[in-house]
Protein backbone atom coordinates (compact mmCIF):
# COMPACT_ATOMS: atom_id res chain seq x y z
CA UNK A 1 0.00 0.00 0.00
CA UNK A 2 1.49 3.34 -0.96
CA UNK A 3 1.66 6.23 1.45
CA UNK A 4 1.06 9.80 0.32
CA UNK A 5 4.32 11.62 -0.26
CA UNK A 6 3.57 14.34 2.30
CA UNK A 7 2.84 11.77 5.01
CA UNK A 8 6.03 9.92 4.21
CA UNK A 9 8.12 13.10 4.45
CA UNK A 10 6.33 14.18 7.65
CA UNK A 11 7.13 10.84 9.25
CA UNK A 12 10.73 11.03 8.02
CA UNK A 13 11.14 14.50 9.57
CA UNK A 14 9.69 13.31 12.88
CA UNK A 15 11.95 10.27 12.86
CA UNK A 16 15.02 12.38 11.99
CA UNK A 17 14.23 14.86 14.78
CA UNK A 18 13.84 12.01 17.26
CA UNK A 19 17.11 10.43 16.17
CA UNK A 20 18.93 13.75 16.52
CA UNK A 21 17.54 14.26 20.04
CA UNK A 22 18.50 10.73 21.10
CA UNK A 23 21.91 11.11 19.54
CA UNK A 24 22.69 14.33 21.42
CA UNK A 25 21.41 12.89 24.69
CA UNK A 26 23.69 9.89 24.30
CA UNK A 27 26.73 11.96 23.33
CA UNK A 28 26.51 14.61 26.08
CA UNK A 29 28.61 12.66 28.60
CA UNK A 30 31.23 11.92 25.95
CA UNK A 31 31.75 15.49 24.78
CA UNK A 32 34.66 17.49 26.12
CA UNK A 33 34.23 20.89 27.76
CA UNK A 34 35.71 24.06 26.32
CA UNK A 35 38.36 24.17 29.06
CA UNK A 36 39.45 20.61 28.33
CA UNK A 37 39.78 21.48 24.67
CA UNK A 38 41.74 24.64 25.47
CA UNK A 39 39.13 26.83 23.80
CA UNK A 40 38.55 30.47 24.67
CA UNK A 41 35.00 31.12 25.81
CA UNK A 42 34.83 34.24 23.63
CA UNK A 43 36.17 33.40 20.17
CA UNK A 44 37.81 30.63 18.22
CA UNK A 45 38.96 31.33 14.63
CA UNK A 46 39.16 27.61 13.80
CA UNK A 47 35.51 27.07 14.77
CA UNK A 48 34.45 30.15 12.84
CA UNK A 49 36.37 28.93 9.80
CA UNK A 50 34.60 25.55 9.77
CA UNK A 51 31.16 27.16 10.02
CA UNK A 52 32.06 29.71 7.33
CA UNK A 53 33.32 26.97 5.02
CA UNK A 54 30.11 24.99 5.45
CA UNK A 55 27.95 28.08 4.80
CA UNK A 56 29.98 28.76 1.65
CA UNK A 57 29.53 25.14 0.53
CA UNK A 58 25.75 25.40 1.02
CA UNK A 59 25.65 28.54 -1.14
CA UNK A 60 27.52 26.69 -3.93
CA UNK A 61 25.36 23.55 -3.62
CA UNK A 62 28.56 21.69 -2.77
CA UNK A 63 27.06 18.72 -0.93
CA UNK A 64 30.32 16.83 -0.36
CA UNK A 65 32.01 20.01 0.91
CA UNK A 66 29.19 20.89 3.32
CA UNK A 67 28.92 17.28 4.53
CA UNK A 68 32.67 17.08 5.19
CA UNK A 69 32.32 19.65 8.01
CA UNK A 70 29.73 17.55 9.85
CA UNK A 71 30.83 15.30 12.70
CA UNK A 72 31.20 11.58 12.00
CA UNK A 73 28.01 10.87 13.96
CA UNK A 74 26.00 13.31 11.81
CA UNK A 75 27.56 11.76 8.70
CA UNK A 76 26.60 8.29 9.95
CA UNK A 77 23.05 9.47 10.69
CA UNK A 78 22.46 10.83 7.15
CA UNK A 79 24.66 8.33 5.27
CA UNK A 80 25.10 10.60 2.23
CA UNK A 81 25.66 14.22 1.36
CA UNK A 82 22.47 14.15 -0.72
CA UNK A 83 20.31 13.26 2.30
CA UNK A 84 22.14 15.80 4.44
CA UNK A 85 21.63 18.59 1.88
CA UNK A 86 17.94 17.70 1.47
CA UNK A 87 17.45 17.98 5.25
CA UNK A 88 19.22 21.37 5.37
CA UNK A 89 17.19 22.68 2.41
CA UNK A 90 13.90 21.67 4.06
CA UNK A 91 14.59 22.59 7.68
CA UNK A 92 17.27 25.29 7.61
CA UNK A 93 16.53 27.53 4.62
CA UNK A 94 18.22 30.69 6.02
CA UNK A 95 21.36 28.67 6.69
CA UNK A 96 21.22 26.84 3.37
CA UNK A 97 21.09 30.11 1.48
CA UNK A 98 22.67 32.58 3.87
CA UNK A 99 23.46 36.06 2.62
CA UNK A 100 25.37 37.16 5.70
CA UNK A 101 26.75 35.64 8.91
CA UNK A 102 28.02 37.39 12.03
CA UNK A 103 29.64 35.39 14.79
CA UNK A 104 28.29 36.00 18.27
CA UNK A 105 29.38 34.38 21.52
CA UNK A 106 31.02 31.01 21.96
CA UNK A 107 29.60 29.34 25.06
CA UNK A 108 29.80 26.10 26.95
CA UNK A 109 26.31 24.78 27.68
CA UNK A 110 25.91 21.53 29.61
CA UNK A 111 29.47 20.59 28.69
CA UNK A 112 28.89 21.26 24.99
CA UNK A 113 30.64 23.99 23.03
CA UNK A 114 28.04 26.18 21.28
CA UNK A 115 28.93 28.85 18.71
CA UNK A 116 26.08 31.29 18.09
CA UNK A 117 25.87 32.90 14.65
CA UNK A 118 23.50 35.64 13.50
CA UNK A 119 22.47 34.65 9.98
CA UNK A 120 20.50 36.58 7.39
CA UNK A 121 19.02 34.32 4.76
CA UNK A 122 18.78 35.20 1.09
CA UNK A 123 15.08 35.93 1.70
CA UNK A 124 15.97 38.51 4.39
CA UNK A 125 14.92 36.30 7.31
CA UNK A 126 17.23 36.71 10.30
CA UNK A 127 17.92 33.81 12.68
CA UNK A 128 20.35 32.99 15.45
CA UNK A 129 21.87 29.58 14.81
CA UNK A 130 23.52 27.67 17.63
CA UNK A 131 26.21 25.33 16.29
CA UNK A 132 27.21 22.41 18.50
CA UNK A 133 30.96 21.97 17.93
CA UNK A 134 33.25 19.05 18.73
CA UNK A 135 36.82 18.13 17.93
CA UNK A 136 37.51 14.90 16.10
CA UNK A 137 41.18 14.01 15.90
CA UNK A 138 42.04 17.67 16.53
CA UNK A 139 39.74 18.98 13.78
CA UNK A 140 36.62 21.02 14.56
CA UNK A 141 33.37 19.54 13.26
CA UNK A 142 29.76 20.63 13.40
CA UNK A 143 27.78 18.23 15.55
CA UNK A 144 24.39 19.84 15.05
CA UNK A 145 22.69 23.19 14.61
CA UNK A 146 19.59 24.62 16.20
CA UNK A 147 17.76 27.78 15.21
CA UNK A 148 17.21 29.64 18.48
CA UNK A 149 15.49 32.84 17.47
CA UNK A 150 13.90 34.29 14.38
CA UNK A 151 13.72 38.01 13.76
CA UNK A 152 12.42 40.42 11.19
CA UNK A 153 14.52 41.17 8.15
CA UNK A 154 17.30 43.60 8.94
Amino acid sequence: MSTPLTTRYGLARLLAAGLVALFFAALTPLMQTAQAQGTSASQNPAIQSVITQQLDAFRRDDGPGAFSHASPSIQMMFQSHQRFMAMVQRGYAPIYRSAEAKFLELDTVNGRLIQKVLIRGADGRVVVAAYDMIQVDGIWRINGCQILEAGAAA
